[in-house]
């Protein structure tokens, strides 16, 4: 039983994206909510978005954990970077966390005029499975 990622001929190929995933039957889904550059007290770690990016992964990296999956158990991620924000500096920072070997999952991202937390300048959020 394998998680399998899809980069069918007719698409771009990327090592850093997927284009679909099939999960199996009896995989437990976690959903992660979006997370943002935050320390545990709620308070944004920089007004830098590489620092904000970075912390922003470590923060869904700790939440994942809690629920019993990891970085490399995540199929989906979603990437929400504020539009006057760095997008190289944001992606240089959190690439290098996300990136797998042969199978990348599928990422979805956008530039957005505000996030929710005022002075946030990244938000990711993702959909993990892990098999039994």
């Amino acid at each position: 039983m394998e998680i399998t990622f899809v980069q069918p001929d007719g698409l771009v190929r990327s090592p850093a994206f997927s284009h679909a995933a099939v999960v199996p039957a009896g995989a437990t889904t976690i959903y992660l909510g979006g997370q943002n550059g935050v320390d545990a007290n709620g308070v944004l770690v920089s007004d830098d978005v590489a620092e904000q990016s970075l912390r922003a992964i470590a923060n869904a990296r700790i939440a994942l954990e809690a629920a019993g999956a990891s970085l490399a158990d995540v199929v989906q991620w979603t990437v929400l970077i504020h539009v006057d924000a760095d997008l190289s500096a944001a992606y240089g920072a959190i690439a290098p966390q996300l990136a797998r070997e042969g199978a990348p999952p599928l990422v979805t991202a956008a530039r957005v005029a505000a996030l929710g937390l005022p002075g946030a300048l990244i938000e990711v959020s993702a959909i993990a499975a892990v098999l039994p």
